[in-house]
């Protein structure tokens, strides 16, 4: 690897084939972004006392403040069947891996500027490994929630084998917008700003933490928040990691169909740009 990336230059009149040139990229560095990961996950708590475990704990100290706030109001008899503390650590776990990741994917080009212009390395394999790591940290972050299932009673249904169905769909769609969002990021470093204002809004157009019954009586609201691609991955994840049952067909198609879209465009509008975004840097 090392004696590979020594000697990669950036070369002005190599042509991308888009969608394949990236795809035999991603398939290529594998090793890379595998290192790039680990990295991720040992620099960010190099010198923590708790280490990789702020990974379980920052999720969960923000489900405890929203518990206290929120479970007086959403979980009695809020039209879940469920615990309310699983039903909204399910939720966060799920807005926190899709605000992380797209964020995270989409300033990875930005912030490896120094590496970028001493050697060739595929600027795309910065983006993808930044949403493996949030996928990482997604799974670390799952066990709580499953001692959470056994403790409530709510238990762990065999569903829950199916549960990386929609944390590779996921990894998809955070991967493909991180892309698109890196394109537009080298010319106007405010992309990212703006980015974190919508993936937050997004997260709040999904039920998290107030239950979807709360606008029943709005169908303009219910159509905003079915059409909000997250809510298909917390409706599956919810369904295969607590409640053992099988979502509605249109809920995986929508969360499949997203995935997809999101990371042919993301990949197609990078392919088309790489040259100009490694310029800008």
């Amino acid at each position: 690897m090392t004696s590979q990336l020594s000697t990669d230059v950036y070369d002005s009149d190599l042509r991308r084939r888009p969608l394949i040139t990236e795809f035999q990229n991603f398939w290529r560095y594998r090793g890379l972004i595998k290192l790039l990961v680990v990295r991720d996950l040992t620099v960010r708590y190099k010198r923590s006392v708790l280490g990789v475990w702020w990974t379980v704990l920052n999720p969960m100290l923000t489900i405890a403040v929203l518990w206290i706030v929120f479970s007086n109001f959403f979980g009695r008899g809020g039209g879940i069947g469920e615990p309310y503390i699983v039903y909204l650590t399910a939720g966060i776990l799920i807005a926190t891996y899709f605000t992380q990741g797209v964020i995270a994917a989409g300033s990875a080009i930005v912030n490896s500027r120094n590496v970028l212009i001493k050697i060739y390395i595929p600027p795309e394999i910065f983006s993808l490994s930044a949403g493996v790591a949030a996928a990482t940290h997604f799974l670390l972050s799952m066990v709580p929630l499953l001692i959470l299932q056994v403790l409530t009673g709510q238990g762990i249904p065999w569903t829950v084998i199916l549960v990386p169905i929609p944390l590779v769909l996921m990894l998809m769609l955070v991967t493909g917008l991180g892309l698109l969002i890196a394109s537009a990021a080298v010319y106007f470093r405010d992309v990212l700003d703006i980015a974190r204002v919508i993936t937050q809004l997004l997260n709040y157009l999904i039920p998290t933490f107030w239950t979807i019954d709360f606008i029943e009586d709005s169908p303009t609201a219910l159509a905003l928040v079915e059409a909000n691609p997250v809510y298909s991955f917390l409706v599956v994840f919810r369904s295969w990691a607590y409640g053992g049952l099988s979502p509605r067909p249109w809920m995986l198609a929508m969360m499949v169909g997203s995935a997809v879209l999101a990371l042919v465009l993301g990949v197609y509008v990078f392919s088309r740009n790489w040259r100009r975004v490694v310029v800008r840097l």
